[in-house]
């Protein structure tokens, strides 16, 4: 059972455990971006930051003046599996490495791993806590530039008392041809409301926002959680997807509001996915179902974004929160528990 409150559909607390290796931080004079630094490789812990967008959540480190074999462990598959797993890690849909930007006058790179180790492009909760981690630790102006996989976007911070409230990242423009997503079929042509063989009918219009969607609206948002469990994984890994697909299942409310389930590429159901969002409004545009130039609220199981499609799709806009939950330390001597195999025996 989904039940709504005013911002959030979860109707429970999700408790992260804090395992081997990984010990909370109270002090207030920690600083909430956790760096690397390179007098601590291998004799102390390395600090990390939980943060999540809307319940998407994630481990932040700055990596930028860490050692290269501090950089290239932190972005270890096995190691990232390892630390998102939420029994015997930390626990996050992924890490975030915040890396020395590669574009003239931007403040930094992001790097999205996901928590099955596969990188992402772009991931738009994650942009809005990498930008509130450097504007609340002093590191940023209120105006940003961070490179990511699908080129650099500019953010603006919306603050309080120097703490970071809301944050507007301009996703750019979307891509629209199927070469471009990339979906298979003729390299030039949209891909919109076109039928998808799957267990059940339905129409798909697939937009890139920097990394693949294929949106499908449903006509309520029970029949989304439905299908988004179902089908969700089928359609992510379908062999007309040649990088796969996150997959969006939305229920248009009003031309102003949209109930959304993401089934995201290699983390499965999460609590909100800005890119999901930017790209199911762009597709509700393109089908008719809402107006460019007009925001757009878009209500996920997290929480809402505010998303603006400009009218000649040269940008599209996202604003929505980011949260510090804690930081914490991790031992890069500590070798990290592996999930036993399905099958193995349980506790006796």
């Amino acid at each position: 059972m989904h039940n709504a409150t005013a911002n959030s559909w979860i109707d429970r607390m999700s408790f992260e455990r804090i395992d081997r290796g990984f010990v909370p931080v109270a002090s207030q004079e920690t600083p909430r971006l956790s760096t690397a630094r390179p007098d601590v490789c291998h004799d102390v812990t390395v600090r990390f930051a939980k943060y999540h967008g809307l319940g998407n959540d994630f481990l932040v480190v700055d990596l930028r003046s860490a050692p290269p074999e501090l950089v290239t462990a932190f972005q270890d598959p096995a190691r990232v599996i390892a630390l998102c797993d939420r029994q015997f890690g930390v626990g996050g849909d992924g890490v975030l490495a915040v890396l020395p930007p590669t574009t003239a006058g931007a403040d930094a790179r992001m790097r999205v791993l996901n928590s099955d180790g596969s990188e992402a492009e772009m991931c738009g909760n994650g942009i809005r806590c990498v930008a509130k981690a450097l504007y609340d630790n002093g590191l940023v102006k209120q105006e940003l530039l961070i490179d990511t996989g699908a080129g650099p976007l500019a953010c603006s911070i919306d603050a309080v008392d120097g703490v970071a409230q809301t944050v507007t990242v301009k996703m750019g423009p979307p891509r629209l041809t199927r070469a471009e997503i990339p979906v298979t079929g003729p390299a030039d042509e949209r891909c919109i409301d076109q039928p998808f063989d799957v267990t059940a009918p339905l129409t798909l219009t697939c937009v890139s926002m920097g990394n693949p969607h294929a949106i499908t609206f449903v006509d309520a948002r029970d029949e989304a959680w439905k299908l988004a469990t179902t089908i969700g994984p089928t359609i992510e890994t379908h062999a007309q997807f040649p990088r796969r697909t996150n997959v969006e299942f939305a229920a248009v409310k009003s031309r102003t509001e949209i109930d959304l389930v993401v089934w995201e590429r290699g983390c499965g159901i999460t609590l909100a996915c800005g890119t999901g969002a930017c790209a199911t409004t762009v597709a509700a545009v393109l089908t008719g179902r809402a107006d460019a130039g007009t925001p757009v609220r878009v209500n996920l199981p997290g929480g809402t974004l505010e998303i603006t499609v400009l009218a000649d799709f040269s940008n599209v806009l996202m604003k929505g929160p980011a949260l510090h939950v804690f930081d914490g330390d991790v031992d890069p001597r500590e070798q990290l528990m592996a999930r036993p195999r399905a099958g193995t025996a349980g506790p006796q």
